[in-house]
């Protein structure tokens, strides 16, 4: 008489494995929610304000404002997901990067599309000589079109298509957003440099780390490579 695979002592029955793989799952779903919910807060703030006079007697200075610090926020987030997962062990916040990189695009565009319609009315020439002559636009836009590609390219379909090295290199132009963002802020406001000090510091801690992660890889593979093999 043949055992089927379903009987075997040991084995889990497929509705078993569903059922575990989403109790696992659950946590994380939850987490996902709140995270969603909680990046969602600062644009359903603005609206709020936008409709009960909220946003002062300059609303469109404040929109600019807010939403360049939240694409920052978001981008900086997104950047501190990987240190996480080195540091923790815990492989499940890879999850939260897809996310939190659509938001900081997100916030990108409403800042990018307050400058283009409501400060300068799609005045292209103008935008043109902001980027030319005032450094802080040309980092800010700079930003924002590497953004782009990142946001197209965020989905599981084009991992695929692009395939995962490809992938990794074309989403390493996250780190020179970062950078350019932390510059759009550090020109801007001029004077009052604590905050983007702030948020330099700690987006050159997260490269910081990434370089010292890579250094210490190479150095494992160069030693390997040096290693005598020998017969026993």
């Amino acid at each position: 008489m043949v055992m089927s695979q379903a009987s075997t002592p040991g084995a889990a029955s497929p509705p078993r494995r569903a059922a575990t793989v989403r109790r696992w799952l659950q946590p994380l779903t939850a987490a996902r929610a709140v995270v969603f919910v909680l990046a969602s807060v600062p644009a359903a703030a603005l609206v709020w304000g936008l409709f009960t006079g909220g946003l002062g007697v300059n609303p469109v200075e404040t929109i600019t404002k807010q939403t360049g610090i939240w694409t920052l926020r978001c981008v900086i987030a997104t950047l501190a997901v990987t240190p996480l997962r080195w540091a923790t062990g815990w492989n499940g916040a890879i999850r939260f990067r897809r996310m939190l990189g659509l938001f900081a695009f997100f916030y990108g565009t409403l800042h990018f599309s307050t400058y283009l319609v409501l400060d300068q009315v799609f005045a292209l020439d103008l935008i043109v000589e902001d980027v030319k002559e005032r450094p802080f636009i040309a980092a800010g836009f700079t930003a924002f079109v590497l953004m782009i590609p990142l946001a197209l390219t965020s989905t599981a379909g084009m991992i695929r298509r692009l395939g995962g090295r490809t992938w990794n290199r074309l989403h390493r132009l996250v780190y020179v957003t970062a950078v350019c963002g932390v510059l759009h802020y550090a020109w801007l406001v001029k004077v009052e440099i604590l905050a983007p000090f702030v948020y330099g510091a700690i987006v050159a801690g997260l490269l910081g780390i990434r370089v010292w992660r890579w250094s210490q890889r190479s150095r494992v593979v160069s030693a390997r490579s040096m290693t005598p093999v020998t017969d026993q």
